[in-house]
């Protein structure tokens, strides 16, 4: 039996045809969709490699079936920038050494995105880090991680502050 679902990832509307109602919406990025950038480390929901945004949310991917997001718009890694310019979140990752071997960071930068868009950021360190707390670093990158977050949400309160000005 096959169901058809239609999400838009990144931007472009995908009608699926999927043969069994099981997949799991990371596999459905990463087999299907050929979105690589969306990581399956522990396959259980609690590293937080395969986080993804749905309808602007933070959602672990590995968790959830695909079918049960018909209709929705996904965000991956791979749609977060427009064009050669980086995201700021990428930028500031880079600027603070938010990152080692690399494997965590799609994750990581998409959590970082929700939180912020969330409202959830702030300006203190540790209420990153507890928001953050579901995406695990096995390299230890959690000072530069939150220091990248602390720097963009800054950036963008002084960008509200002169836009009101």
């Amino acid at each position: 039996m096959n169901l058809s679902i239609s999400l838009t990832v990144n931007g472009v509307r995908r009608n699926i045809e999927l043969e069994d109602p099981r997949v799991t919406l990371l596999d459905l990025l990463r087999e299907r969709l050929h979105l690589t950038g969306t990581k399956k480390g522990c396959d259980r929901g609690q590293c937080g490699a395969c986080t993804v945004l749905v309808d602007g949310r933070r959602i672990n991917s590995c968790l959830a079936l695909a079918v049960s997001h018909d209709g929705a718009e996904v965000l991956t890694i791979e749609g977060i920038t427009g064009g050669d310019e980086l995201h700021p979140v990428q930028a500031a990752f880079i600027a603070h050494d938010g990152f080692q071997c690399g494997f965590c960071t799609p994750g990581q930068i998409m959590s970082a995105i929700g939180l912020i868009q969330e409202g959830q950021a702030g300006d203190d360190p540790e209420r990153i880090r507890e928001a953050m707390s579901g995406n695990l670093c096995r390299c230890g990158a959690y000072s530069g991680i939150t220091d990248a977050l602390l720097d963009v949400q800054k950036n963008l309160v002084e960008a509200d502050q002169r836009r009101s000005a």
